[in-house]
């Protein structure tokens, strides 16, 4: 399941100049994943605002198959809190290590725009992704019942990416003790 991406893969950025070529595969991509119904104006919030932290992998023939839309915003506790909102990758390339690519560039992303933390949440049935989160040293920090449209609970994680960000977060002070900055796992 950790097998290398292939080189025939392209990752690319996200820009708004690419949404008539890219925006109706993502919403179809996503929808076919995800049990949200996004609207196109959440996609384009997302990606009007945040384009810079979407991030695309494509075969050589410029198609879709898979796809990671974040936010970087400040939250209610003063850090600049990071936001996967949305992981999707083509079944039949699973296992690839597409996601992993997709989320390390998120991640990276976020990093260079001094993010403190990234969160998302996902399905508690969705033993895949949380062990992809968990592998790149993402925390579960919460249970959130039936969280999703369709009832079902979900998990939020949390990466504490910045020296003090887990002491902030659980309003220790300075010099409390506490974890160091995000190191990525190795490849």
């Amino acid at each position: 399941m950790n097998a290398e991406p292939s080189p025939s893969l392209r990752y690319v950025q996200y820009t708004s100049s690419k949404e008539s070529q890219y925006l109706s595969a993502i919403r179809q991509l996503i929808s076919k994943d995800l049990s949200e119904p996004y609207s196109i104006y959440v996609y384009r919030y997302f990606l009007y605002q945040w384009g810079d932290l979407c991030f695309m992998a494509m075969d050589s023939s410029n198609n879709l198959l898979g796809v990671i839309v974040s936010k970087l915003e400040p939250h209610r506790n003063g850090a600049l809190r990071g936001y996967i909102a949305m992981l999707a990758v083509k079944e039949e390339h699973r296992g690839k290590g597409i996601a992993t690519k997709l989320v390390r560039m998120a991640i990276d992303a976020m990093i260079a725009r001094e993010a403190d933390e990234i969160a998302l949440e996902t399905e508690v049935t969705n033993t895949a992704a949380m062990k992809l989160y968990e592998r790149l040293g993402f925390l579960r920090s919460k249970r959130l019942h039936r969280y999703y449209l369709n009832g079902n609970t979900a998990f939020r994680f949390m990466l504490y990416v910045k020296d003090g960000a887990v002491n902030a977060a659980l309003g220790y002070e300075p010099g409390d003790g506490g974890s160091g900055p995000y190191q990525a796992p190795p490849t």
